[in-house]
């Protein structure tokens, strides 16, 4: 389990947490956003399981939640957000017929 960008997958191996500037050496996304969090869920309000965290409405964006931790993740290098939308919409037809 490592630490890896939300968007590209690139992995961050510098240790401890990145800063509000840092951000992705190969894609040049934030990477201090709710979507590199530990406590970010889509599945709860604000899309944040920490409950005393101020909301965040851009999720991709840098900011300055103090109790931002970076979710360590299997990242297989081949799932991307590309890919994900990809295999939805195959189920969703497989489901729905095209």
């Amino acid at each position: 389990m490592n630490r890896h960008c939300h968007n590209c997958g690139t992995e961050w191996t510098i240790d401890g947490q990145p800063g509000r500037s840092d951000v992705c050496p190969s894609c040049n996304e934030d990477l201090r956003a709710c979507l590199n969090c530990v406590f970010h869920d889509r599945g709860v309000a604000y899309q944040c399981r920490e409950r005393r965290a101020e909301p965040v409405t851009e999720k991709n964006r840098s900011n300055f939640c103090e109790y931002f931790d970076f979710a360590q993740c299997d990242w297989s290098g081949n799932i991307g957000p590309n890919k994900r939308v990809e295999e939805a919409k195959g189920t969703f037809n497989k489901l729905f017929g095209d």
